[in-house]
């Protein structure tokens, strides 16, 4: 569902275990020992075999360290495991970046005295990458600092790259005039002067990031701090105003499985942290005993880490006494990730999680679903599967290899929820929990009990399409955003409106592709990858959205009247010299505080236009 990590990420989430073997021209790349490796190993995916799988320009920006990682113990860690040790030494040395000067970029924008001072006492627009606990992605004009009549008088202020960088997934958290980032690809959280991009402090991270932060006063001293997790399952609390470590826990409840991908939520002393799963791409490798790996929460004490409950979408996965059609032993059952941020239901003490496909068989009834937890045990509540039967991992491509279920036992569609469920207070008084998914479904539950109250249903949904990342409201509407990859009649990438109480139609605005002037060779997929994946935002109003293709789109939530369109992919001079490109915009790459809005663009993964440049607008 990034770059370094970005491409890492995909690779992880629903990648491959291959590498795309370079062109034959030029003798040094010929000569080099690890391309026999690749070639032998690798091609069948990366040559064109897979459509999710990263271009040999994107894998090439990723760090010896990163792709050590992620063919260590990683969620490519079944594939590297298929390597000798010699040839995965062989095969890093022949992919890895140039090492960068990485503190060399950071020294050069410090912030000047004056502009270091994090004041935390001013306005919050941003606290979460749901905005709220209750997961709107909806700020009030007053939050923001920014009107909707200021959406169609944006202008570009700066841009902020990255070195060896392909693409950005998170959300910040706005502060005042403090812009907290988890720069996934860097290992980096920064906090950043948003009128100038210039950086207050840096924390290192010694694993990859995969989620955005989130920001809390420690019950005990009511220190701001910021909490995140990492690819290693590690959950980090650090000081808001200078960036020390305060405590890192591990998240996991399965050793050495489960990373962290959704960003945490805390309420009343409780870290909350999404686990997500890893056997997806393993299922790849033939002879891998597919699958293991499962989907969890663990709550965590806000002050010290410690763990407090667990709970795990299905029992651990055992050999099922069945063989693949090449004969290896299978596992199961695997998957239920859950790749969200869980929202909280504080009037009835809950928490809301959103989950993924299963990735062996048996299917299980936690998978394509919406879990209510008791916030104070981890009790599971009750349970809504939107898709049952839905058994997916990569061995499932154009043509399913032996690790793909069998039809009769599994739709295969990869219908996952990718973004959170948001609850919500209608005018009557009654609550509906609201979550799109990946088969182009808004579902409208009773958070009582999960019952179906309403839902809707746009395009034909895939492993690509549907609704990715997530919706937002704005009170009265929900929105809808399609992706929809690809080319045909059922493919209906764009943003749609429902009345949020009845789910009714209210009006939408189904997209076109644009390859006019240079942007066919800016953007190489513009005329099949231009719908909405990332998860849009709602500022007084306006919906602020963006596309695969790079482009932003704001929307006046009231009649969808287009407020402003802006092309991101394209080469920007940057704050701090490093060389910048936009790119495709997804995930939780979309935010407002401060009187801005902040995008970061550029996702380098399935034949989306890679990036590294964050980027800063405000009214002109």
């Amino acid at each position: 569902m990034n770059t370094r990590s970005l491409v890492l990420t995909a690779l992880f989430i629903g990648g491959s275990y291959a590498f795309l073997t370079p062109g034959l021209s030029g003798q040094a790349a010929t000569a080099h020992p690890g391309l026999a490796v690749y070639r032998q190993e690798c091609a069948s995916c990366h040559d064109g075999g897979n459509a999710r799988a990263p271009s040999l320009s994107i894998l090439q920006s990723i760090t010896a360290d990163d792709l050590r990682y992620a063919l260590s113990e990683g969620a490519m860690a079944a594939q590297g495991a298929a390597l000798s040790v010699q040839d995965r030494a062989t095969v890093i040395e022949y992919l890895a970046a140039d090492e960068v000067a990485q503190e060399a970029w950071i020294t050069s924008i410090m912030c000047s005295v004056d502009r270091r001072l994090v004041n935390l006492d001013e306005t919050a627009s941003m606290r979460m990458v749901g905005v709220e606990i209750t997961a709107p992605r909806m700020i009030s004009a007053e939050a923001a600092g920014l009107s909707k009549d200021d959406m169609e008088d944006l202008e570009f202020v700066w841009a902020l790259a990255f070195p060896g960088v392909t693409g950005l997934r998170a959300a910040p958290v706005i502060v005042g005039s403090t812009v907290f980032y988890s720069a996934v690809n860097t290992r980096k959280v920064l906090a950043l002067d948003a009128e100038t991009g210039c950086i207050k402090w840096v924390y290192d991270s010694p694993n990859p990031l995969r989620s955005s932060v989130t920001i809390a006063e420690m019950e005990d001293t009511g220190r701001p701090t910021l909490f995140f997790g990492d690819a290693r399952g590690q959950v980090h609390a650090i000081d808001a105003r200078t960036g020390g470590a305060v405590w890192v826990a591990s998240g996991r409840i399965d050793e050495g499985s489960g990373n962290i991908s959704g960003s945490v939520v805390l309420h009343e002393g409780k870290v909350i942290v999404p686990l997500s799963a890893s056997g997806v791409g393993a299922g790849a490798r033939p002879d891998f005993e597919c699958c293991v790996g499962r989907g969890a929460v663990r709550a965590l004490d806000a002050v010290t880490g410690e763990p407090l409950w667990s709970y795990v979408t299905m029992e651990e996965a055992e050999y099922t006494g069945e063989f693949s059609s090449i004969g290896v032993a299978l596992r199961g059952p695997s998957g239920a990730p859950i790749w969200s941020t869980p929202s909280i239901d504080a009037s009835r003490g809950r928490v809301y999680v959103t989950t993924g496909e299963n990735t062996s068989l048996p299917a299980t009834r936690t998978s394509d679903a919406i879990i209510a937890l008791d916030i104070e045990t981890g009790e599971e509540l009750w349970v809504f599967q939107a898709t049952p039967r839905d058994v997916w991992n990569m061995a499932c491509g154009r043509r399913a290899g032996p690790n793909c279920p069998r039809a009769e036992e599994s739709i295969r569609r990869d219908w996952d929820f990718g973004g959170s469920a948001i609850l919500t207070e209608l005018p009557d008084g009654r609550e509906l929990l609201l979550a799109g998914q990946k088969s182009g479904h808004l579902w409208a539950l009773d958070p009582e009990d999960g019952n179906v109250v309403w839902a809707q249903r746009r395009g034909r949904g895939g492993a690509l399409g549907g609704n990715h990342w997530g919706i937002a409201i704005d009170g009265e509407r929900v929105f809808l955003t399609i992706s929809d990859p690809g080319a045909g009649d059922d493919r209906v990438p764009g943003l749609y409106s429902f009345d949020i109480a009845t789910g009714t139609p209210l009006w939408d605005h189904r997209l076109s592709p644009d390859c006019s002037g240079d942007r066919r060779e800016r953007v190489p997929q513009c005329n099949n990858r231009y719908g909405l994946s990332a998860t849009p935002l709602v500022v007084d109003g306006a919906v602020v959205t963006a596309g695969l293709d790079g482009r932003i789109h704001i929307f006046d939530g009231v009649d969808g009247r287009v407020l402003l369109r802006f092309d991101t992919a394209r080469p920007y001079e940057t704050i701090n010299g490093i060389e910048g490109e936009g790119g495709s915009v997804d995930s939780h790459s979309i935010a407002a505080g401060a009187g801005m809005i902040f995008i970061g663009s550029g996702y380098g993964s399935f034949s989306q236009p890679p990036g590294n440049v964050l980027l800063g607008f405000r009214p002109r």
